[in-house]
């Protein structure tokens, strides 16, 4: 699986008081920190003002071989970040949807610099579909388009988008069967990513981490190729590469491994067995049945 991390984000307030006072050691370190993964999402959100880019770019470049995510809705802003990286075969767009002033730009971006492109499966008038047949319908929608334009399929990550458990308990298992349904429904193949924090947003701090690591198992389960991850949880990596290895270090890895195969295999979480004496064991299946939807949300599930 492709992992971007997700740790320079402008919505965080240090981070954009670091860019706006160019405080280069404090960005160096957030690169450092995300060192190991497969590449960095730079979110600098509208970037209204002054290029950001033009000061964060070279930052990164010159510091590290890492491949870049760039992440703005800003057109202008993505080209110049683009032009500053270079050779971008590796990097990716993010994103593109079906707005379509936005779709062209990014597109003939994505097509300019032969890089990846994040495609939402989200209508600008409707918003997020309910469903995963709605999903994916946006999805073809967009699919059609980019190959008209010349983009290759295996270029195109498509992003279910995951809504909080917190907000919408059902949306949990949506988007896994659209990852699913966007792995089997095209006769050349796409990608699929996801922001996989978004999957715990709004939950206590104490939950967060395990929500996110037992839905990356859901996740890697219906096929997922890529994830936007916060590379400060070395556990969160650390289970994701032991299921694609398959060598579980430990009784409550082989729940992880089994929740995976579980997805993978249309099965039922109940199926599972585990050790009913272990807190992690216990928390970790609380956590799948919350996502899988067999029991009801609420801050304190692991308490219940």
């Amino acid at each position: 699986m492709i992992l971007v991390g997700e740790n320079i984000h402008i919505i965080s307030k240090s981070i954009r008081t670091a860019i706006e006072n160019k405080d280069k050691d404090f960005i160096l370190d957030l690169v450092n920190l995300q060192n190991g993964m497969d590449a960095i999402d730079i979110n600098i959100g509208p970037a209204r003002k002054e290029s950001i880019f033009e000061w964060l770019v070279p930052i990164i470049k010159n510091h590290s071989n890492i491949n870049v995510s760039f992440d703005t809705t800003n057109a202008d802003e993505m080209r110049r970040g683009l032009e500053l990286y270079g050779n971008c075969t590796n990097c990716f767009i993010n994103s593109a949807s079906k707005d379509t002033e936005r779709f062209e730009k990014m597109t003939d971006l994505a097509l300019e610099h032969n890089c990846n492109l994040i495609l939402l499966t989200l209508d600008k008038e409707t918003g997020i579909p309910k469903t995963s047949d709605g999903r994916l319908e946006i999805a073809f929608e967009l699919y059609e388009k980019c190959l008209l334009k010349g983009l290759k399929p295996d270029k195109l990550f498509f992003d279910p988008l995951i809504l909080p458990l917190s907000v919408d308990q059902n949306q949990a298992m949506e988007a896994i069967n659209t990852i699913r349904m966007l792995k089997e429904s095209f006769e050349q193949p796409v990608k699929t990513i996801i922001g996989l924090s978004n999957i715990s947003n709004g939950s206590p701090n104490n939950v967060r981490p395990l929500i996110n690591r037992v839905f990356a198992c859901f996740a890697s389960g219906s096929g997922l190729d890529a994830a936007i991850i916060d590379a400060k949880d070395n556990e969160i990596i650390r289970i994701i590469k032991m299921i694609e290895s398959k060598t579980p270090q430990n009784d409550y890895d082989k729940i992880y491994l089994e929740i995976s195969n579980t997805i993978k295999n249309f099965g039922e979480i109940s199926d599972i067995k585990y050790d009913i004496n272990s807190e992690i064991q216990r928390n970790i299946i609380k956590a799948a049945e919350v996502i899988f939807g067999t029991k009801v949300y609420s801050h304190s599930f692991t308490q219940v």
